[in-house]
């Protein structure tokens, strides 16, 4: 299996090669997964950028997602529709969930929700992840390349 960075090189070859935009919409992650992709290999031409929803007014406002509860499948496929709209791109990848180390809303810490979508696709998956925040938080961000790299590589 490849490491995360051995993952981001190759969607930084094969967006550069295919001339793709791609993009971020995090919550639990904070802007980790985008911090990951934009230091990939030539990021400046194929990495347009991310939003950093966090807040629930965020969410629904910027990225258009419904309102109501944020740990949700329709929310991740709802903020990642809402960056390829805001930036114009070809593949986003999303995140929300709960880091913890409590629940929220009603949802245990390690409950994720991810998102990788293009105009054509979209594939969401439901994680239950353990270990501290930082862990959670860590092994989110590595689903995400995964997800992306699956998706374009």
């Amino acid at each position: 299996m490849s490491s995360p960075e051995q993952l981001v090189e190759s969607i930084a070859q094969r967006a550069v090669d295919n001339g793709l935009r791609v993009v971020t919409a995090e919550s639990l992650t904070s802007g980790s997964i985008a911090g990951r992709l934009g230091a990939g290999p030539d990021a400046a031409d194929w990495f347009g950028g991310g939003v950093v929803a966090y807040q629930e007014p965020v969410k629904f406002n910027l990225l258009d997602v419904d309102e109501g509860p944020v740990v949700t499948r329709s929310c991740a496929e709802q903020m990642a529709s809402g960056a390829l709209r805001l930036f114009q791109a070809d593949v986003a990848v999303s995140a929300t969930g709960v880091g913890g180390p409590g629940p929220s809303e009603g949802k245990p810490a390690g409950t994720v929700f991810m998102t990788v979508m293009t105009s054509e696709k979209a594939t969401t998956h439901e994680l239950h992840l353990d270990g501290e925040p930082e862990e959670i938080l860590a092994q989110t961000c590595d689903k995400a390349i995964e997800m992306l790299a699956e998706l374009i590589c």
